[in-house]
């Protein structure tokens, strides 16, 4: 069993659902490119906001935009101003009909886009590796994560050779597909070259409503 799969593609159906919920039997290329176009925008025009996902619904002519977001205030503005102007921006580029909602992540350190993107930030200000990803893994577990894995990868510490280090508290169940894991990369572009972060968080199990009923 070698070979690596991405934990969230895994689960596509079972524990976790499509980011971008649509169908389309034309255009589908086109429609696609729009989305990754929309999804980096975002990020990059708000990347201090602590932005988790971006949920993109579909219908005829309109977009329904979902911000999942760790810092709302940032992305709201003030009176609204900020996600209006981001609206306005992105019915400019689309051409099309845009309603932006934005959600709050409650604990940013169960999430494991943010953690991954905190270990980032904090490599690119020399913190030392270890100690960026020994801290992450205590503040999650203290947030109520069942378990988490971290791993890094690349120059570490300015190291002459690249390699790989990774820290684990508590249980990572990867080959289980009832298990609910969230999975994130970032990448810190440090001064000696780039460094590879990943995340994996176990939240728990879900089971079906119909085994829920059955066991109660």
């Amino acid at each position: 069993m070698g070979q690596k799969t991405n934990p969230i593609g895994f689960r596509l159906g079972i524990t976790r659902t499509w980011d971008s919920r649509w169908y389309a039997k034309k255009d589908y290329a086109d429609l696609l490119r729009e989305d990754i176009f929309i999804r980096k925008y975002i990020t990059s025009r708000l990347h201090r906001a602590g932005i988790s996902r971006v949920v993109i619904d579909r219908a005829p002519k309109k977009i329904t935009v979902t911000i999942y977001t760790a810092r709302p205030g940032i992305v709201i503005g003030r009176k609204g101003a900020e996600v209006d102007q981001l609206r306005d921006e992105l019915q400019h580029i689309t051409k099309k009909e845009i309603h932006v909602n934005i959600q709050e992540v409650e604990k940013p350190e169960l999430d494991a886009k943010l953690v991954a993107e905190h270990i980032a930030s904090q490599l690119v200000q020399r913190v030392s590796h270890r100690r960026a990803m020994k801290k992450a893994i205590a503040s999650s577990m203290r947030a109520g994560a069942k378990g988490i894995k971290i791993q890094c990868k690349g120059r570490l510490g300015g190291a002459e050779m690249a390699r790989c280090e990774h820290y684990m508290e508590g249980r990572v169940p990867l080959h289980t597909l009832r298990a609910d894991v969230d999975y994130a990369r970032a990448t810190a572009r440090t001064t000696y070259g780039t460094i590879g972060i990943k995340v994996w968080i176990f939240h728990g199990e879900k089971f079906p409503e119909a085994q829920k009923t059955q066991s109660a």
